[in-house]
C-alpha cells in the first residue's frame, strides 16, 4: 500500500502546483480582472488538497526509504527541505496575500511584484518535484539512467 500511496500523493502534489502555476499565468496574460480575482481567491482553497498530498508524499517517502540515505534516496531527501521551505515561507503567504489584494481589487505594483516572486518560487518547486519524480521512477526501474 505504501508503494502506491507515495507516487499517487506525489503526483497529486505536483499536478496541483502546476495547475496553480499555469492557471495564474494564463489568467494574468489573457484573463479579465474578474477571472484573475477568481483564480487568486480559489488557489488558497487548493491548499486543502495540496498540503495533505505533500505531507503524505513526504511521510511515505521517509517510510519507504527505511533509513537509507544514499544514492537517489539521499538526493530526493536533500531536495525536500528546499521544497518545503519555499512552500511555507514564500508560496503559501504569497497566495494568501495575492488573494487578499485581488479580493480588494488592488491590482498594483505590489501585487505584481509578489506575483512574480510566487511564480518564480512555484516554477522552482515544480522543477524540484519533477526531479524527485524522475528519480523515483529511476529507483523503480521505470526510467533508465543515462550513461555518463
Amino acid at each position: 500500500m505504501k508503494r502506491i500511496i507515495h507516487p499517487v500523493a506525489g503526483a497529486i502534489a505536483i499536478l496541483t502546483i502546476a495547475t496553480f502555476w499555469f492557471s495564474t499565468v494564463l489568467t494574468e496574460l489573457f484573463g479579465s480582472k474578474e477571472l484573475v480575482t477568481a483564480v487568486k481567491t480559489t488557489i488558497p482553497w487548493g491548499f486543502l488538497l495540496l498540503i495533505p498530498a505533500l505531507v503524505t508524499a513526504g511521510a511515505s517517502g521517509f517510510v519507504l526509504s527505511k533509513g537509507r540515505r544514499v544514492g537517489l534516496i539521499a538526493t530526493k531527501l536533500r531536495r525536500m527541505p528546499l521544497i518545503a521551505t519555499k512552500g511555507l515561507l514564500v508560496l503559501i503567504p504569497s497566495a494568501l496575500f495575492l488573494a487578499s489584494k485581488a479580493r480588494a481589487a488592488e491590482f498594483d505594483s505590489v501585487l505584481h511584484s509578489v506575483q512574480a516572486l510566487e511564480l518564480a518560487a512555484g516554477a522552482a518547486n515544480i522543477f524540484l518535484l519533477g526531479l524527485n519524480m524522475r528519480d523515483g521512477l529511476r529507483m523503480k526501474g521505470w526510467l533508465r539512467r543515462r550513461p555518463a
